[in-house]
């Protein structure tokens, strides 16, 4: 028996771009980023990706043992999204909606701040709690927030986390075990990523860049990108999943991207196209040296006649944990709306001439109207060779 259809509805996001959609559909359409500038850190002068919009407390004391830097940017997306899932609850009941949220640091950056706090005080600060670093704490806080009883975890596998979670929420309503599912991810900017990145020499001081002769390392950024998925039909369906692992080394990625190649496959495969019939790829584009040969490699081979495509990291920073739900939404906007152009892909413009060539966006294009169905695909790659491709149809 084939597997039910699942779609993803509606949308919340808050990132380097601005704190809802309302802001960040014209700065991505712009590819303007009033997030990405430079900051002080433990290692002196970064540039990265930091969340401007002001950020709500816990709404209850319930929730303010969880309150952390991390969950008030999932509160923001959540927010964006409570009353569609007001209408799920209604229609299904509390415990038929689940939560699969994808993090890498939590509220890692609370833990860094009670304990520059002990170090001074003595003892910790009477406002901190265990859980607000718990690096599984962002589903139940999001099931808590929004008042839903299903099945609620976190994913934690690096930057395919959030991509990872679109896979697990899926198999929740593919097995009936839920109606409706929140599926997304959250990470916060914290020193244990800025300075463990640094120390990898993977780090850009200026405005990362990808797939550029100059690309010298990332921009470590944060956000929150949230979706409620369900067997109902709407616009976007959630036509392929592929995932693989290939355990190449623990943070350098197979220089042949092997298994990043499986996952693009497989996502294909599952959705029934051939790579001719996806209009836009959403690239990982680290701006790392070894991560952006592999990729580039394996697209000219999976995409032997082209295809659009843009890292929109330069616009938000890498955020690690929330980047693979924060690309995908990327994606759907621009098969939801009309209005949003393809993001662009924000780079110095000089080639590296050992990279195979792509068709990177650079100017204002759409995705083609007016035709029967239109895929999109958004790829995501971490440490250890955990890799996932997502696409979408309309």
């Amino acid at each position: 028996m084939k597997a039910p259809s699942v779609y993803l509805h509606a949308l919340g996001m808050i990132n380097a771009l601005g704190g809802d959609l309302a802001h960040i559909v014209p700065a991505l359409a712009a590819a303007q980023s009033p997030g990405m500038a430079s900051a002080h850190t433990g290692i002196g002068e970064a540039f990265v990706g930091s969340v401007l919009a002001p950020l709500d407390l816990a709404p209850s004391a319930e929730l303010a043992r969880y309150d952390c830097r991390n969950n008030r940017l999932l509160l923001a997306a959540l927010t964006q999204i409570a009353p569609a899932v007001d209408v799920a609850r209604e229609r299904y009941g509390a415990h038929r909606i689940g939560v699969v949220l994808g993090t890498s640091t939590s509220g890692i950056e609370a833990a860094e701040a009670a304990f520059v706090y002990q170090a001074q005080a003595g003892c910790l600060p009477a406002n901190f709690n265990y859980r607000q670093m718990e690096i599984g704490t962002a589903a139940p806080f999001a099931a808590a927030a929004l008042g839903v009883h299903g099945p609620a975890f976190t994913i934690s596998t690096a930057c395919t986390s959030s991509a990872k979670a679109f896979a697990s929420a899926r198999r929740l309503l593919q097995l009936q075990l839920c109606d409706a599912v929140v599926v997304g991810g959250v990470d916060s900017l914290c020193e244990l990523t800025v300075q463990g990145f640094a120390s990898l020499e993977s780090t850009s001081a200026v405005r990362t860049n990808p797939m550029s002769r100059n690309r010298c390392g990332i921009n470590v950024g944060e956000g929150a990108a949230v979706f409620l998925m369900s067997r109902d039909e709407a616009p976007v369906r959630l036509a392929g999943v592929g995932e693989s692992s290939d355990a190449h080394h623990i943070s350098a990625p197979d220089p042949q991207g092997v298994g990043g190649e499986l996952a693009l496959r497989e996502a294909l495969a599952e959705a029934g196209v051939a790579p001719s019939a996806i209009g836009y790829v959403n690239l990982h584009a680290t701006a790392t040296r070894k991560n952006d040969e592999m990729e580039a490699g394996l697209m000219a081979r999976v995409f032997p006649e082209g295809v659009a495509a843009s890292g929109t990291k330069p616009l938000t920073g890498h955020q690690l944990g929330a980047a693979g739900a924060t690309e995908l939404g990327f994606a759907w906007l621009t098969l939801s709306r009309d209005d949003v152009p393809l993001p662009r892909h924000v780079w110095d413009g000089e080639a590296d001439p050992s990279l195979p060539v792509l068709d990177l966006v650079e100017t204002g294009r759409f995705l083609p109207r007016g035709v029967d169905s239109q895929y999109v695909m958004s790829n995501s790659f971490a440490f250890g060779g955990s890799n996932v491709s997502l696409i979408l149809a309309r």
